[in-house]
């Protein structure tokens, strides 16, 4: 008989321990990089986060022993289920030592919660949203990790594996790409040719525009035309944008955004930020106070680090094939090359995606990390 007690949280003080028990699990891990607590809480809590507008949540603790050993969200969303046609149960922020009675127990917690509220099958690990870490880490553990993926141990899959029912889903993959001396002739001639024969320009954003003419909300509702088709996407809504820019685009080193417009409308978009993820690991727990502020000012204004991460890109799909990422690549390569970035990590791609994928052939890169996603019928 099993000795694990799942508890259900229902206070602030418990949401804490929840969120803490990750940094506690990946404490001295080389590879791991700690999420900022407050956005932690932000997106956990049900009065912070407007995905809740579309979304039901539970979170689940294991206990064994009187020790807490593990921990899961249970996430349906509304909106991306009538989407899909699905009901589907996801599960999140999953973590656990390595005992599968603790793994098997947590899962249990959500196919039982989602059984309860009518669906009909289990996906994860997913977030509330696309714009959430996805994926549960399959390749790549020796690689140092990023802010915006899930790191986890070796054993997480393997006991994937052994508990009955579950199947791969999805796989994503992330390259690191050199960032080259000179921007590939490729590249180069593209983007003269784009120029001339389809008229887009390159268009670096201010701060004003972005916040206060409203192109930050632009970009993100460009990124639900572009992202609509993809694996689990749900639309983002007017509040859920908000957050977004509040969370990302207010902060953003704008020579890192680069934007591609057709006459006065905007077609594509990259989005980069040099790589917290070191500065990440010297702060206390993904808490800026006492000295984790100094870490992170120094990647934000100096930028004290050789990576960058690629973190959104999205061009309609009529444009796609008129090389607008070429555009893009052609002005972000330069900035990195003035920044002195070495290498760029891109986020997760969806390994059926051979558009994507393909646009690294001109460029020297390797795939560094897989995550997946495991699905089983309740």
């Amino acid at each position: 008989m099993s000795n694990i007690d799942i508890r259900r949280v229902t206070t602030r003080q418990e949401l804490k321990l929840f969120i803490q028990f990750h940094y506690d699990l990946y404490r001295g891990n080389n590879c791991a990089v700690p999420f900022l607590f407050s956005d932690e809480m932000n997106t956990l809590r049900k009065d912070k986060n407007p995905s809740f507008e579309c979304c039901d949540a539970e979170y689940f603790m294991a206990y064994k022993d009187g020790k807490l050993v593990g921990r899961v969200a249970a996430i349906i969303n509304r909106r991306a289920n009538e989407r899909w046609d699905r009901k589907q149960v996801r599960f999140g922020w999953f973590d656990f030592i390595d005992d599968m009675e603790v793994s098997t127990a947590l899962l249990k917690a959500v196919e039982d919660w989602g059984k309860e509220k009518g669906m009909t099958e289990i996906a994860g690990p997913l977030g509330f949203i696309d714009t959430d870490r996805e994926g549960m880490l399959v390749e790549g553990f020796d690689e140092l990790s990023t802010m915006y993926v899930n790191y986890n141990y070796p054993y997480y899959p393997q006991h994937m594996e052994r508990i009955s029912g579950f199947e791969k889903d999805n796989d994503y993959i992330e390259m690191k790409v050199k960032v080259p001396e000179v921007v590939p002739d490729k590249f180069a001639k593209i983007t003269e040719m784009v120029r001339k024969r389809y008229g887009l320009s390159v268009h670096k954003f201010t701060r004003r525009e972005l916040v206060d003419e409203g192109y930050g909300r632009k970009v993100f509702d460009l990124l639900n035309a572009t992202y609509k088709d993809l694996y689990g996407f749900s639309q983002l809504s007017d509040a859920q944008i908000s957050k977004l820019v509040n969370d990302y685009i207010k902060i953003a080193d704008l020579n890192l955004v680069t934007a591609i417009f057709d006459g006065d409308t905007m077609v594509g978009f990259g989005i980069t930020f040099p790589s917290f993820s070191r500065a990440m690991q010297k702060t206390r727990d993904g808490r800026f106070l006492p000295f984790g502020w100094w870490h992170m000012l120094k990647i934000l204004k100096w930028h004290k680090t050789n990576i960058v991460d690629l973190l959104l890109i999205g061009v309609l799909p009529e444009y796609r094939a008129k090389g607008a990422n070429a555009l893009i690549f052609d002005d972000l390569i330069r900035w990195f090359q003035r920044y002195n970035f070495e290498w760029a990590v891109t986020g997760p791609q969806m390994e059926t995606n051979e558009g994507v994928l393909s646009q690294w052939q001109y460029l020297e890169s390797t795939i560094v990390r897989r995550h997946r996603c495991y699905k089983k019928n309740l």
